[in-house]
This record gives structure tokens, sequence and C-alpha cells, in this order.
């Protein structure tokens, strides 16, 4: 069925051509070509001295890629956690799905899956029961994402994990990121949750 009403009126058509108030577009391009001329300039390799050690709200950790390294890699974090005898992280959740990879130690994590609906907003519900998964080195270790974990050493020596975290879920507006609480002895770097 066609029909003879316009689907741009001219009231729109002229307010079009008068009163141009933004530049995104060509800034967008400006932007791309400094990333492209800066991007060569970033480094391909990371040299072991150059990754460096940070005091977090969940523990010792080492950075191994971060996006505040200046690296060729746009799309993944990867850090080393150093967990203490007995030790533990703190108790954090973040949308992405993580993974993470034992160097040495042995102990387990306890994840608190999480269940979603939408209504007129996300409406969020953890599980009260955690699930335990123990590890060892050499295990590789998935974190559903949202799921609220916390990891354990239960070894007689440090225990080491690599983590990786993409970017990419927070590079299209979904930064939800919490430490539901800090690691012992840590607690002086807590920032915490909104909600």
């Amino acid at each position: 069925m066609s029909t003879d009403i316009p689907f741009v009126s001219d009231i729109e058509r002229q307010r079009s051509r008068t009163d141009v108030s933004a530049n995104f577009y060509n800034e967008a391009l400006k932007a791309s070509k400094e990333f492209r001329r800066e991007y060569q300039e970033r480094k391909n390799v990371v040299k072991w001295s150059e990754m460096p050690m940070e005091r977090s709200a969940d523990g010792l950790i080492k950075h191994i890629i971060n996006e505040g390294m200046n690296t060729k890699e746009c799309a993944i974090d990867i850090y080393m956690q150093f967990l203490a005898v007995n030790g533990a992280t703190g108790t954090s959740r973040h949308l992405t799905e993580e993974v993470a990879f034992v160097i040495e130690g042995h102990g387990y994590d306890l994840h608190y899956d999480v269940k979603f609906r939408c209504e007129d907003e996300f409406v969020w519900e953890w599980e009260t029961t955690p699930k335990k998964y123990e590890w060892g080195p050499g295990d590789f270790i998935y974190i559903p994402p949202y799921c609220a974990h916390k990891r354990f050493n239960t070894s007689d020596q440090e225990a080491r994990v690599v983590v990786i975290n993409s970017r990419m879920v927070k590079a299209i507006g979904f930064d939800w990121f919490d430490q539901l609480e800090p690691a012992e002895g840590f607690e002086d770097l807590w920032v915490p949750p909104a909600d």
C-alpha cells in the first residue's frame, strides 16, 4: 500500500540545512587517523621489567597487558594474581566473562552464579550458596559473566594465577565492575559498590 505522505517533513528538510552545531563525524575521522598513526608506535613486546605491580582491592597483581600500558593489544587485559599462603582475593563481579590459568599453587574458587531478567530495568539475583571449584597448577578456570567470585590459596606456597578479561564489553557501554569485598590486608584500597 503506497502513501503520498513523505518520509521527511518539510520542517525537518529545512532544519537539516540550518544551525549546524556538531562536528562528530569529522572528529571521528581525525581520531581514527591519529589512532592509526599512534598505534604504530605502541609496543609489540612487553618486557617483564615493564609489567607494573599493583596493590589492588583484589590483592597483589602484576599487570601483563593493560589498556594503560601502550601496547598494540586493544581487546584484553591480562594480569598475574599473587595469593599468599592460605590467602584469598576479595570478591568481585564484572559483566565480562573471565578466564584464568593456574601457574602454581592449589586452591579453589567460589562462584555465586547470577540470574537476571529485564523488566523496566535489569534485575540481578545472585545465588546465596556458592559453587566450589578446586584448582591446581596447569588448570584453567572459567568465570561466567557477572558471577560474583572469590579465589582461595590452600597450598603451603604462594599461588600465582594468570587472569584474562575482555575490554570489549566495557567499550560498548557495559562497564559494570564491582569489588564486593576487599582482599584481607587490602581494605585501604576498596571502593565499595554503589548498590
